[in-house]
């Protein structure tokens, strides 16, 4: 009988944007010797750095980062491939004897990487033009209404503005005559290759409210609107999925005349706050996660390593 090896560690920190991951992700990285797994969405794409609080060169030079900066914003980018790069990472830092540290706010992704993803058929061209002359034609609230009818438990996880996922849901059930959601669920996101420590950051509603505030006008500061003229100028169109994301197309309103930059300041504050509580929720459907104030590092710290040196459960295993 062979002696059972318990599946390689990883630690998960998430939370809300502005909830302040960076600063924690950087004290426990080092605290443990750790290198940093990004599983933001947006921190992928090369060229946006201020719009997605992507973190700089010292606080990479402190610790080693993966995951950033590996896409251009007009290349093809989901959950299927951020799951293929990202087990190739966390095998490559296991050999080394690195215990990873995945840090960010896409629950999607990082459910993905620790439980696998529901793959659905493969894309359809023909559905795919039907879908774009559709929502041309009647707009993307048209084709978010015909979702929350055929699938109204994927649309609920949705943002109205989620065009790439909502495209996609719409076209798995044309094609399959099923919903998304239903083929997710049985799924059941049961493949753990992984012993996971999962930790969530949280603060006080008005606490997040008021630093995702201030967030936004430091971004403003830092050169926000020259980040996306540079972008706009290097030939990223805003109807990109990157440029089409929080920030980002507020600003490009702004660019285009369509709003001022007031206007644009507040919605991109006032979506923020919508997007800080959609993420919220979206980590307290996960019970294996431990919520802590970001101010508590040193129980965080403590937790985690009660967490590691804990004997995995081997009942069952032969």
């Amino acid at each position: 009988m062979e002696a059972y090896a318990p599946p390689p560690p990883v630690v998960l920190l998430a939370g809300p944007t502005a909830v302040g991951k960076t600063t924690v992700s950087l004290d426990l990285a080092v605290a443990l010797g750790c290198e940093i797994v990004n599983a933001d969405s947006m921190q992928v794409y090369r060229f946006m750095d201020i719009g997605t609080a992507k973190p700089g060169r010292e606080e990479r030079a402190r610790v080693p980062h993966h995951l950033l900066d590996v896409a251009d914003p007009d290349e093809p980018f989901d959950a299927a491939r951020y799951l293929r790069m990202g087990q190739g990472i966390l095998s490559e830092l296991h050999g080394r004897g690195v215990l990873p540290l995945v840090v960010g706010g896409t629950g999607l992704y990082m459910k993905a990487l620790t439980r696998g993803l529901c793959e659905g058929p493969p894309s359809d061209e023909g559905v795919r033009a039907i879908l774009r002359r559709e929502e041309k034609e009647k707009g993307l609230e048209f084709l978010f209404e015909e979702l929350s009818r055929v699938d109204p438990a994927a649309a609920r996880r949705l943002h109205p503005h989620d065009r790439q996922r909502i495209l996609r849901a719409l076209e798995v059930f044309r094609l399959t005559g099923q919903p998304l959601s239903a083929r997710q669920s049985r799924h059941g996101f049961s493949q753990s290759p992984y012993r996971t420590v999962k930790v969530c950051l949280h603060r006080d509603r008005q606490e997040l409210y008021e630093r995702i505030d201030r967030r936004v006008e430091r971004m403003m500061e830092a050169g926000f609107v020259e980040e996306v003229r540079r972008l706009l100028d290097m030939g990223y169109g805003p109807e990109l999925k990157p440029m089409q994301s929080l920030g980002y197309r507020q600003i490009v309103s702004f660019l285009r005349g369509a709003c001022s930059l007031d206007s644009a300041i507040s919605r991109i504050q006032r979506d923020t706050r919508s997007y800080a509580k959609r993420q919220l929720t979206w980590f307290r459907g996960d019970p294996e996660f431990h919520w802590f104030h970001p101010r508590d590092r040193q129980v965080i710290l403590e937790f985690v390593r009660a967490e590691l040196r804990r004997v995995p459960d081997t009942a069952g295993q032969r």
